[in-house]
C-alpha cells in the first residue's frame, strides 16, 4: 500500500473525504510546478551530457540499473560527459520499486563519491530511486522521515532526467514511489522541487525494449492521462495534456510493439508518457493507481501492469459518474466521432482499452493475485484513495473487492 501522510491526510481526517479534496485542490491548483527543459529527439541524451559539461558540476551520480548498463544505453551520454572533461560515477545497483536499502547504498555512494549531481537514467524505479537519494543527501535525512508532502527545509541536489521506457513520466513529475521491503508497502515523497531540471526524450533508447515493458508502460502513461482527466483536481491545462497523451498512445503504442525500433513511434510515445506526467502531477490519479500500488506492494506486480488490467475495470464501475469525460476521451482515440451520444462514446472507449490491452498483449488477469487477500487489498486501496485523490466517485471496499475479484484467474475445471 502506498501511505500519504502528509497535507491531505490530515485535512481529510479534520474535515471530511469531499471538502478535503476540494481544499487539496485549490491549494495544489496554486502551486508553481516547474517543468523541465526537454531535449527531445535521436541523441538527446548525448546532447544532455554536452549540455551538462558546461555546468560547471565536480562529479555527477549516474543513477541506473544493471540491465541499462549491461546494454550500453549511457554510452553516448557518458561519452560526451567524457568530451566535456566532466568526472562521473555510476550507480547501477536499482531494482523493481526502488527499495529503501538500496536507495541507502545509493546515498552512502553519493556521499564517499563527493558527487554534487545526479542524473536519473532508466525506467521508473531509477527516476524514483534518483530523485529520493537527491532529496535525503540534500537534507541529511533517511528517506523514511521525507515520505510525505515537503517533508524537507532543502531543495534537493541538482536532478537530470533520461528515462529509457515511455510510461512513468518522472521526468516531469513532483513525487518519488519508493518501497519498504520489510512492510510490504510503497512510500511516496513529494516536493514541486524534485521536478528535474532537464530531462532527454531519446527515442534510439528504447527500441530494444522487450514488447511486454513496451505494452505495459504506454499502458501506464494512458492509466496517468485518463486518471488526470477524470479526476475532480482536473484543469483547461491539465485536459489538453491528458488528451494529446491519449491521442499520441492510440495512434503509437501498437506501432512501437509491432515494429520496435521504429523511433518516430517510440518518440512520440515518449512525448505522450511526458504530457500524461505533466497532467497527473498536478490533476492526480485515483482508484486505478491505488489498487495498482496495492498490487505493487503484495506482489511486486510491475506498476504499468497492474494500471493496464485494472483500468478498465474500474472504469466501468466509475463511468455512469463520468461520461461525458469518457466520451471526450473517446474523441481523442479516434475511436468515436464528435456529436455521437456521450453515452455510446463511453462505451466505445471503455470497449477500445479492452482491444488495446489484447493488441499489445497485455494479460486479461493477473495470475499473482490470490482470493484470501482481495479483502485487505481493497480496504487498503480505498484508503489510498479516499485520503489522496481527487476521485471522481467514491467506492466502497466491497466495490474494490468486486473490481479485484474480475482480475482473478478463473480456476481450471477438472477433467471427468
Amino acid at each position: 500500500m502506498i501511505e500519504m501522510p502528509g497535507v491531505v491526510g490530515d485535512v481529510v481526517r479534520s474535515v471530511g473525504l469531499s471538502t478535503a479534496m476540494k481544499a487539496a485542490g485549490v491549494v495544489t491548483g496554486l502551486l508553481p510546478i516547474p517543468q523541465p527543459m526537454l531535449l527531445v529527439g535521436p541523441g538527446s541524451s548525448a546532447r544532455l551530457g554536452q549540455a551538462l559539461a558546461g555546468f560547471g558540476h565536480k562529479r555527477i551520480l549516474i543513477v541506473t540499473d544493471k540491465g541499462v548498463a549491461k546494454l550500453g544505453l549511457l554510452k553516448g551520454f557518458t561519452q560526451a560527459l567524457r568530451k566535456g572533461r566532466v568526472d562521473f560515477v555510476v550507480f547501477d545497483a536499482v531494482t523493481a520499486d526502488a527499495p529503501i536499502p538500496v536507495i541507502e547504498r545509493g546515498i552512502a555512494f553519493y556521499n564517499r563519491r563527493a558527487c554534487d549531481a545526479i542524473v536519473a537514467f532508466g525506467g521508473g524505479s531509477p527516476m524514483d530511486a534518483a530523485k529520493a537519494i537527491a532529496y535525503s543527501v540534500a537534507n541529511r535525512k533517511h528517506p523514511k522521515k521525507l515520505v510525505g508532502y515537503f517533508k524537507g527545509l532543502s531543495a534537493p541536489v541538482p536532478v537530470y532526467a533520461v528515462p529509457t521506457t515511455a510510461g512513468t513520466g518522472s521526468e516531469v513529475t513532483v513525487a518519488a514511489v519508493i518501497s519498504d521491503p520489510e512492510a510490504a508497502t510503497k512510500l511516496v515523497i513529494a516536493d514541486t522541487r524534485l521536478v528535474p531540471s532537464m530531462a532527454a526524450l531519446d527515442p534510439t533508447l528504447m527500441t530494444g525494449l522487450p514488447k511486454e515493458v513496451t505494452a505495459a508502460t504506454g499502458m501506464d502513461a494512458l492509466t496517468h492521462a485518463v486518471e488526470a482527466f477524470i479526476g475532480q483536481w482536473a484543469t483547461a491545462y491539465t485536459d489538453r495534456m491528458a488528451l494529446a497523451a491519449v491521442g499520441l498512445i492510440y495512434e503509437n503504442l501498437p506501432v512501437a510493439c509491432r515494429t520496435p525500433r521504429n523511433l518516430e513511434a517510440r518518440e512520440r510515445m515518449a512525448l505522450a508518457a511526458t504530457y500524461a506526467g505533466i497532467a497527473f502531477t498536478r490533476a492526480n490519479v485515483g482508484y486505478v493507481h491505488a489498487i495498482s500500488h496495492q498490487l505493487g506492494g503484495r506482489y511486486h506486480t510491475p506498476h504499468g501492469l497492474a494500471n493496464a488490467i485494472m483500468l478498465p475495470r474500474v472504469l466501468k464501475v466509475l463511468a455512469p459518474a463520468v461520461t461525458k469525460r469518457l466520451a471526450l476521451l473517446a474523441v481523442a482515440a479516434k475511436v468515436g466521432k464528435p456529436g455521437e451520444r456521450a453515452a455510446a462514446l463511453a462505451k466505445k472507449f471503455l470497449a477500445s482499452i479492452e482491444k488495446m490491452n489484447r493488441a499489445v498483449g497485455i494479460p486479461a488477469h493477473l495470475a499473482a493475485l490470490r482470493e484470501e487477500d482481495i479483502p485487505a487489498l481493497a480496504k487498503a486501496a480505498c484508503w489510498e484513495a479516499d485520503t489522496s485523490y481527487p476521485v471522481p466517485k467514491y467506492l466502497s471496499p466491497k466495490s474494490c473487492e468486486t473490481i479485484l475479484r474480475g482480475a482473478l484467474v478463473a480456476p481450471k475445471r477438472k477433467r471427468r
